[in-house]
């Protein structure tokens, strides 16, 4: 066997399961960013999203507060102010105006979306029993937004340590799932 032992620690740079994404809050006027990739599907239909939000982060407070969010999910052409907006605290910036991207009123939830993001998911938290214990939300969309100029999207996808993948080539198998 080739294989050699492998950092406990880097594990989830080897399963993480879909692209980065920026989550926006706002909570007493005030909209705010976070980047994630702690997140997966959870159930098609409705659609459910489990992510985790660390509790040092602020918009964990809002998220709680609220009970709803929006994932929007940037292209490559977005890498640098998602790193810069995951480096960075809401407390005392505003990541909107810091990074240059565009707020857009929601249908139907309070947080924002960005313009600037190929897709844009409104969400309320549908479960918090995981919460207290895993700082685990689970969301339940309920308004979904995609430009569908963007036909082939170049999602970012973490793998760890400041390294990120782009979404590449894409195949299409059949598939009996309907």
């Amino acid at each position: 066997m080739k294989k050699r032992a492998y950092l406990l620690g880097k594990v989830y740079g080897l399963l993480e399961p879909g692209p980065v994404v920026l989550v926006t809050t706002a909570r007493k006027g005030r909209a705010n960013i976070m980047t994630m990739s702690w997140h997966t599907m959870m159930e098609f239909e409705p659609p459910l999203i489990g992510c985790v939000i660390s509790g040092r982060n602020a918009s964990f407070d809002a998220v709680r507060a609220t009970k709803a969010c929006v994932i929007n999910i940037p292209t490559q052409e977005l890498a640098k102010q998602v790193v810069g907006i995951g480096n960075c605290s809401g407390l005392g910036v505003d990541k909107f105006a810091k990074f240059g991207l565009t707020a857009v009123a929601a249908t139907a939830v309070q947080a924002p979306l960005i313009a600037e993001c190929y897709a844009s998911l409104e969400c309320r938290v549908a479960d918090t029993r995981l919460v207290n214990r895993y700082n685990f939300f689970v969301l339940e969309v309920v308004q979904a937004w995609v430009d569908t100029r963007v036909k082939q999207p170049q999602t970012l996808h973490h793998r760890g340590n400041g390294v990120f993948a782009v979404a590449g080539e894409t195949i299409k198998l059949r598939s009996a799932m309907k």
